[in-house]
């Protein structure tokens, strides 16, 4: 009999609703409590929120304190925001409360060169909590990291690390549609980058974590983001672009030393791309390409690592830790359900 894991949701929106609906089909996992600003949620079941046939009982509360006081989770999801600075405070409730954290904050994927007086902090705070601290997902967390590291595991020697993430964004939510740039003019889309509100949020830390990971020191990390332009008319559920406007966001990160890119990762996110697929490229000994058709689904593959993380963060030495610093995160609730 595998002991069930406590487990409070923090964030009820799209994704925290995802990994809420994982979390429930689970065994090895009881939702304890939930925790939401937004007053059209609180009071409301959690149940029926995140779209499960049945009401769960556990009720969403704008009052994190008494929730974490009263439930006594062992986790709690943090599915907040992709910013460091604004899920800061929350971790910082969640820590002192005595909860480790898986968390979706891209930004707190691999934190330590965007913020490390941040990191440390969490860090030291996590360690005299004895609670242990994890930001995971698709991506940051799998697909542009975690997996392209792993895959040097059969290597001998490593030069270049390429991985190539397309989405076709057609079929994905309104909101993420939105968030791309899909049917902005090309004025629009340069402003709302240059406001730092387009783009996608992790490239920079997944570099350093796969730098950090094969023990190489970058000289320089950069980022470019540009508009994939449309040349047809493309009609979603959500949105019709024009010929001309973006479809979307093509960003690419690259990790530099010496002159030398040994880091290449390459997002692509627009409606009416012609197929999904991620890719990794390692130029080394021996050279691997290996190409999942179709893509990793964003929100299932999301909602998956950050369920299937729990054995792992509760198991883990306490303070913040890393994708890469965890033994591999595989679907642990197989052996629960044999």
């Amino acid at each position: 009999m595998v002991k069930k894991a406590k487990v409070v949701q923090f964030g009820c929106g799209p994704i925290g609703c995802s990994v809420v609906r994982y979390a429930w089909q689970r065994p090895d996992i009881e939702l304890v409590g939930a925790i939401d600003i937004d007053k059209s949620l609180v009071g409301r079941d959690l149940g029926e929120v995140a779209g499960i046939d049945s009401e769960l009982g556990v009720r969403i509360s704008a009052d994190a304190d008494a929730v974490l006081s009263q439930a006594k989770p062992d986790v709690v999801f943090l599915t907040t925001s992709s910013s460091l600075k604004v899920i800061y405070p929350q971790v910082e409730r969640c820590v002192a409360a005595g909860v480790n954290v898986v968390s979706t904050c891209e930004e707190l994927a691999y934190p330590y060169d965007r913020d490390s007086q941040l990191s440390a902090e969490i860090d030291k705070m996590a360690k005299a909590d004895n609670v242990t601290v994890l930001a995971t997902g698709v991506n940051p967390g799998f697909v542009m990291d975690a997996w392209p590291l792993f895959m040097t595991g059969v290597c001998q020697q490593v030069k270049r690390v390429k991985a190539v993430r397309v989405q076709d964004a057609s079929s994905r939510r309104g909101p993420f549609q939105k968030k791309i740039g899909a049917g902005c003019t090309l004025e629009e889309f340069r402003k709302r980058v240059n406001a730092g509100t387009l783009k996608h949020v992790g490239l920079p830390e997944s570099i350093a974590m796969i730098a950090s990971g094969l023990g190489w020191e970058l000289g320089e990390i950069s980022e470019s983001i540009e508009p994939v332009v449309a040349g047809a008319e493309v009609k979603t559920d959500f949105v019709t672009v024009e010929p001309g406007q973006a479809a979307g966001v093509r960003q690419v990160g690259r990790g530099i030393r010496g002159g030398q890119e040994l880091v290449t990762l390459e997002f692509e996110a627009y409606v009416g791309a012609p197929e999904s697929y991620d890719a990794v490229y390692i130029t080394g000994t021996p050279n691997l390409e290996v190409v999942i058709k179709g893509g990793t689904h964003g929100d299932i593959a999301t909602a998956a690592i950050v369920v299937n993380s729990v054995r792992r963060v509760i198991d883990a030495p306490p303070g913040l830790v890393t994708v890469k610093d965890l033994p591999i995160v595989c679907a642990l609730g197989s052996k629960a359900q044999v």
